[in-house]
C-alpha cells in the first residue's frame, strides 16, 4: 500500500559497491549519483529480455537491457542491467518496480555506476552469480540446487544407481 508519509528512497544509494570498479570509491559514488543504469537481481533463469522490457519501460524510455549470462555456459544467470535515457525514469523504476514480482519472483533493483562490457558475465566460481553458489535451498527458477549441492546429489544418484544395478544382477543370477 502506498504510504504518503514514507520517505522516498529512489535517489538513495545502497551500501553495495562494485569491488571490481576501476577507480576510487569517490569516483564510483559520483557515477552512481548521476547514473541512469540499474542492476536488476533475483531474476528467474527463464526470464526473457522481452519480459524485462515490458515491466521496466513503464517507468520511462529504455536505452537498452543487458541480460546477465553464465561466464562459461553462456546461459541466463538471474540478473540484468537496465539503462534509461533519463535519471528521473531510472528513479521511477527504483521507486515503483523494486520489490515487485516478475516471472513469479520478487526482483530487486539497485543503482549501477554504468555498464561496461564484460560485466554481463556471472562472477561466481562456476560462471554464474556468486550468491547462487551459497544458496542452501532448492530454487527451480534459479537452476535448482547450488553447484556444490548439485554435485553432491549427482554423486548420491550415481552411488544408488550402481547399488541397484549390482543388486538386480545379483538377484537375476541367483534366481
Amino acid at each position: 500500500m502506498l504510504n504518503p508519509r514514507a520517505r522516498d528512497r529512489a535517489g538513495q544509494m545502497s551500501s553495495y559497491r562494485d569491488q571490481r570498479f576501476k577507480g576510487s570509491l569517490k569516483e564510483q559514488e559520483v557515477l552512481l549519483q548521476q547514473s541512469c543504469t540499474l542492476y536488476v537481481g533475483n531474476l528467474s533463469y527463464f526470464t526473457t529480455e522481452e519480459q524485462v522490457f515490458e515491466l521496466f519501460h513503464r517507468a520511462g524510455d529504455l536505452r537498452r537491457i543487458i541480460m546477465g549470462i553464465d561466464r562459461y555456459k553462456k546461459t541466463p544467470c538471474g540478473f540484468c542491467f537496465v539503462e534509461y535515457y533519463q535519471r528521473d525514469d531510472a528513479e521511477n523504476a527504483v521507486r515503483f518496480i523494486n520489490g515487485t514480482r516478475l516471472d513469479d519472483r520478487v526482483i530487486r533493483t539497485d543503482w549501477d555506476a554504468g555498464f561496461i562490457e564484460g560485466r554481463q558475465y556471472g562472477r561466481g566460481k562456476h560462471g554464474g552469480q556468486v550468491r547462487d553458489e551459497y544458496r542452501k535451498d532448492f530454487d527451480p527458477g534459479r537452476g535448482g540446487w547450488n553447484k556444490a549441492m548439485a554435485a553432491r546429489s549427482a554423486l548420491w544418484s550415481e552411488a544408488i544407481s550402481r547399488f541397484l544395478i549390482d543388486w538386480r544382477f545379483t538377484v537375476w543370477r541367483s534366481g
